[in-house]
């Protein structure tokens, strides 16, 4: 029980450490759906234009983290601005910093089904005020599309 209680206030003084900065709002990002625990969790925003969408170093904020060794991850990621995004979710599961698309996860806001090229920037969108919360799943190529793992152990 107290176990219980323990990790319910830990999750609810989460947002607590993501907070709206006097340079901009934030993202708080947390995803699920791994595949496996190897490598590194990488969230990047993206400003919501055609020109920037996942466009090289033309990202607002990137963060790398090393993947928990269980469980969801959440991220908190200050933005410089309020305004419209894209939020993109990658498990960078061999740390090469880059998309590998034949064993790397990806995931972006709003979860939009995902095909073998890059999602419309419509069905990707979201607007980021104060702290906003978002929950994205991971897919992976199997086979010949791009899924959900939808394993309850990795997930």
């Amino acid at each position: 029980m107290f176990l219980l209680s323990l990790l319910a206030a830990a999750a609810a003084a989460q947002p607590a450490n993501c907070a709206a900065t006097a340079e901009g709002p934030a993202a708080l990002v947390t995803v699920h759906g791994f595949k496996d625990r190897a490598g590194n969790l990488r969230i990047a925003i993206y400003p919501a234009t055609d020109a920037d969408f996942l466009a090289p170093a033309r990202y607002v904020q990137r963060i790398d983290v090393p993947v928990s060794p269980a469980g969801e991850m959440t991220v908190c990621a200050p933005v410089p601005a309020a305004g419209q995004h894209v939020v993109v979710a990658l498990h960078d599961r061999d740390r090469s910093g880059k998309l590998n698309p034949l064993s790397d996860g990806v995931g972006f806001s709003r979860n939009p089904k995902l095909g073998l090229t890059k999602p419309k920037l419509a069905s990707v969108a979201v607007p980021i005020e104060g702290v906003a919360p978002f929950r994205i799943e991971l897919n992976y190529l199997r086979g010949l599309r791009v899924a959900p793992v939808r394993s309850p152990r990795n997930r």
